[in-house]
């Protein structure tokens, strides 16, 4: 993670926070002391980071899933009437 001193935040402010927006998070040292972390609010935090299974047991998915309306799609597709 990229690390700018106090003066270079202030003086490039405006693209540290184009990249933040991006995902590229930095941080701000004062006298070469890490003090505050710039991040994005729409970057994942905590629990919004791992989403695998969060809806486990909330819904079923059909066991013919996969063939469900197949001719209709067929026809949708390669334009059959």
């Amino acid at each position: 993670m990229k690390q700018v001193n106090i003066h270079e935040a202030k003086t490039q402010l405006s693209k540290l926070v184009d990249e933040a927006s991006r995902g590229e998070s930095f941080i701000i040292a004062k006298a070469g002391k890490p003090i505050v972390k710039v991040t994005a609010l729409s970057a994942p935090t905590g629990r919004q980071v791992c989403r695998l299974g969060f809806m486990t047991g909330q819904i079923t998915v059909p066991k013919d899933f996969d063939r469900m309306n197949r001719r209709e799609i067929e026809r949708l597709f390669t334009g059959g009437a």
